[in-house]
């Protein structure tokens, strides 16, 4: 078996399947990494909200000004889900937000080897400690938490990769793309992801669009 495997992860920060998609891949990826395969995970952005304010409103206020009760009730419900997986989701402190600047984090975080551990905090702090992830001192804060240095990537780079990941056409997330095997879309369960992950070491090869 090869020891080696790349996942591209297209995930948004402020978006629940995402958190608790990406919660089950890691857990699936320490699997492999416990059996000697080395798993090199790359973030493509995605905005859930393109051009969301950044104003700091409640979230559930706006799941319901924007689509309606209902939205509000499934919210809670994923919430129970979660939590039976060992995810807190907090959803009366969580705050509405654009992610530009959170990706942008990410791909920093990228360039310092940090982007899992920097992903899986900005996760966190939006679902569980209520924390504005599109407010540029919370941002600064989480990425001293992590031990990353901001502003090496320019906005222009995160543009450019948010254009790739629409000229893919992926229109929701997460989207979980293991080397050259069809992507995996939603929430996968840890034990699909592990076996997916160990088809990707047993047959690597192809070539992915970057």
């Amino acid at each position: 078996m090869p020891h080696s495997v790349t996942v591209q992860i297209v995930a948004d920060v402020i978006c629940a399947h995402s958190y608790l998609g990406y919660t089950r891949f890691a857990r699936a990826a320490d699997r492999l990494r416990a059996e000697g395969v080395e798993v090199t995970v790359e973030f493509l952005p995605f905005e859930l909200a393109p051009g969301a304010p950044t104003d700091g409103r409640p979230l559930l206020a706006v799941l319901e000004q924007t689509f309606g009760p209902d939205a509000v009730a499934g919210a809670l419900a994923f919430a129970e889900h979660a939590a039976r997986e060992g995810l807190r989701f907090e959803y009366g402190k969580a705050i509405a937000t654009g992610t530009f600047e959170a990706h942008r984090l990410i791909a920093d975080a990228a360039l310092q080897d940090k982007a899992e551990p920097m992903a899986e905090r900005l996760f966190r702090a939006h679902f569980t400690d209520g924390l504005h992830v599109g407010d540029p001192a919370t941002l600064d804060q989480l990425a001293a938490e992590v031990g990353v240095t901001t502003g090496r990537v320019p906005p222009a780079t995160v543009r450019a990769r948010l254009g790739r990941v629409r000229r893919l056409d992926i229109t929701g997330v997460p989207v979980f793309r293991i080397e050259n095997l069809p992507p995996l879309t939603g929430s996968p369960t840890e034990t699909t992801l592990l076996a997916t992950l160990r088809q990707a070491a047993a047959t690597k090869g192809g070539h992915r669009e970057r």
